[in-house]
């Protein structure tokens, strides 16, 4: 059984998807862009703060299914230039302070919004 989460404390989807949806034992948080949901704004114009910001918003919605950033299994970084892998790095490593996910980074031509990057996760939640 699907079930669709969805909380205040991230952005809203901006086009026909969840936030997330849990299946069985996972979650899986669709990409996030560096909206800070309480301006709809970005978080600022670097990479630091902007992956930050999506890195915060999958960490509130996963929160809101009781879970943390220690069930994230799996997460797909989607970055504007690849030449800000270490600086995004760097904040993502604060994230993640026991066994890491495993990770795909790519460049991209362009995200939504003209983002510098957005991440997308996948946790397991087996109770």
């Amino acid at each position: 059984m699907m079930k669709v989460l969805a909380t205040d404390k991230a952005p809203a989807a901006i086009g026909p998807y969840s936030q997330a949806v849990r299946c069985g034992d996972f979650v899986y948080v669709s990409g996030q862009l560096p909206i800070d949901p309480a301006t709809g704004a970005f978080a600022g114009e670097g990479i630091a703060d902007q992956t930050r910001q999506s890195l915060t918003n999958i960490k509130s919605i996963l929160e809101s299914e009781g879970l943390s950033m220690a069930n994230v299994v799996k997460t797909t970084v989607l970055l504007k230039n690849i030449s800000d892998f270490g600086a995004m790095n760097e904040v993502y490593a604060t994230f993640f302070t026991g066994a890491c996910p495993a990770r795909a980074a790519f460049e991209v031509a362009a995200l939504p919004k003209d983002a510098l990057i957005e991440i997308e996760a996948v946790a397991y939640c087996k109770e």
